[in-house]
């Protein structure tokens, strides 16, 4: 499978082999791109929908021009190979920030391409379950914080924006504190994070601006944890991401992070987990009916959180594939969810130093559903495949 547009010549330089990869990249929806020297060659890949395809198998003695190319519209120093950090702006519709790191062969480049002027999609359109009063519960608080975990690349920030688009009115004063600021939004005041600037530090002079709700793109380290639970306990509604793999597990992320016990169950209100998976193409999917085998699987499932997701009457689609989704049979991703409402049982549980596992148990048997119901919904509902979900949460 190949995307590039133009073949790779001799003739080309590295300034017209760096375009050419660029701008077919923004075509096929790429979200990265990963430059990568071999020892006999130069390899480019594209993750699209999440997943890294082979593009091109450059000539070797072509590393250094597409080095150097890439350095120079990156404001990279050119002698230095230590790792580095930089950013692309002479593409128009796109910001482009850029990582360089030393391997053995050379030096290798992750472009990360962030489209300016992205519409921001709803809640529901995200994958988020079509529920008003959950919606409520989960994000329309005060005097606390909701924190969105998930591991690196799982959509936490296109949520925080569907969020905070959600809650965004004229009465309100919203400010977000960024890395990078992805997205500019009308109405809101956006700090983005620099060298020269930190989330903690950042967060303590948004404190004195008089805010309604506060954004923090990404809750790192004690610092940020402290002042964010203060804010939430002072007369704001923070939103934040961590990193961790489910909305149970974010208490037990807080606490290693050395927030109490008590701080912790009195302004944590919502925790919410989130994964993408691969929609299957609406041009080339194929119906059939549910195996036996995956009947029982899904049974099993519903049995254990006592949900029935009547595969009787449904059918589901294979991933097929088409010119349309480049063969692969997916196109675009949708969010599966969990919410963890921190209710006052919960709450008690916290207090008490609880494990997760007995904060999980309750949650349970509460009417929390964890990600895999919401993933198992979507399979049912047509939207993606059983192979998919498992790909991503290994439940086979």
């Amino acid at each position: 499978m190949t995307f590039l547009l133009t073949p790779l010549t001799q003739r080309q330089t590295g300034i017209d082999i760096i375009d050419n990869i660029i701008r077919t990249a923004m075509k096929q929806r790429a979200s990265d791109i990963h430059v990568e020297p071999m020892e006999d060659y130069l390899r480019v890949r594209y993750r699209i929908d999440g997943i890294l395809v082979d593009v091109a198998h450059i000539d070797k003695e072509k590393q250094t021009q597409i080095i150097g190319r890439l350095k120079s519209i990156s404001n990279m120093h050119q002698e230095k190979q230590e790792p580095q950090d930089g950013r692309i702006i002479m593409y128009p519709d796109y910001n482009i920030r850029v990582s360089s790191q030393k391997n053995i062969y050379g030096e290798k480049f992750v472009l990360r391409l962030l489209k300016k002027n992205t519409t921001i999609k709803g809640l529901n359109e995200l994958g988020y379950p079509q529920d008003e009063n959950l919606l409520k519960n989960a994000f329309d608080k005060r005097n606390s914080i909701t924190i969105i975990a998930a591991p690196t690349g799982e959509g936490k920030t296109t949520t925080l924006y569907s969020v905070i688009d959600y809650l965004n009115k004229n009465d309100v004063n919203i400010t977000t504190i960024e890395d990078p600021v992805e997205i500019r939004i009308p109405g809101l005041n956006q700090i983005e994070i620099d060298k020269k600037t930190t989330f903690a530090g950042s967060l303590r002079t948004v404190l004195r601006q008089d805010p309604d709700i506060i954004l923090v793109g990404e809750i790192r380290d004690e610092e940020t944890a402290e002042i964010s639970m203060q804010a939430g306990q002072t007369g704001h509604y923070v939103l934040a991401t961590i990193h961790t793999l489910n909305a149970v597990e974010v208490v037990s992320r807080l606490r290693k992070m050395n927030i109490s016990n008590y701080d912790i169950s009195s302004t944590l209100a919502t925790s919410i987990s989130q994964r993408l998976v691969r929609k299957l193409c609406p041009k080339c999917k194929r119906e059939r009916a549910f195996t036996e085998e995956e009947k029982h699987i899904i049974n099993k499932i519903g049995e254990k959180y006592n949900v029935n997701f009547d595969v009787e009457n449904h059918n589901t689609f294979d991933a097929v594939g088409c010119d349309y989704c480049n063969h692969t049979g997916y196109y675009e991703r949708t969010g599966i969810f969990e919410t963890l409402i921190i209710t006052d049982q919960i709450k008690e549980l916290i207090v008490k130093g609880a494990s997760t596992i007995e904060i999980r148990q309750e949650a349970i048997n509460e009417g929390y559903k964890p990600l895999l119901v919401d993933g198992i919904h979507k399979v049912v509902d047509g939207i993606t495949t059983l192979d998919e979900l498992n790909d991503k949460l290994l439940f086979i």
